[in-house]
């Protein structure tokens, strides 16, 4: 009976991921509009970022959505093709869940954030531009 379910959701993942794929292609938003010295800020401060994500989990499409909304250039790493960054995710982060972004602070040590709405509202809070700010663009 385990290999019928186990077959099951192989079945519904292969017909589901070009669905969930074309659904972000069609739904992403266009980036903010920024100052070409703001991005260049912006671009700066997501080279300590990675995201640790599956092409077709749709809570990694959530973040990856508000990364393109947001214009941000982090570093995304697949955590189920690739077995270097499956490793790193887990040795570093603890488990192998994502989606998951690791943040390194300018003193080297890092920062595992697990949950969709975590991560966007972190990256919500760290470069979302101020109302003032988005005015004078």
């Amino acid at each position: 009976m385990n290999i019928v379910i186990r077959y099951f959701f192989r079945f519904v993942r292969l017909v589901l991921t070009p669905v969930i794929l074309l659904m972000e292609k069609l739904s992403t938003p266009k980036a903010l509009s920024r100052s070409a010295e703001a991005q260049a800020d912006v671009d700066n401060a997501c080279k300590d970022l990675a995201l640790y994500q599956f092409q077709a989990c749709p809570f990694c499409v959530k973040v990856r959505k508000e990364i393109a909304r947001l214009g941000l250039n982090i570093d995304l790493r697949d955590a189920r093709n690739d077995a270097d960054h499956r490793a790193e995710l887990e040795s570093g982060g603890g488990r192998i869940k994502v989606p998951c972004l690791r943040v390194t602070q300018s003193d080297g040590q890092q920062t595992w954030l697990y949950e969709s709405g975590e991560i966007n509202q972190w990256l919500r809070e760290r470069f979302e531009p101020a109302v003032e700010d988005a005015a004078k663009v």
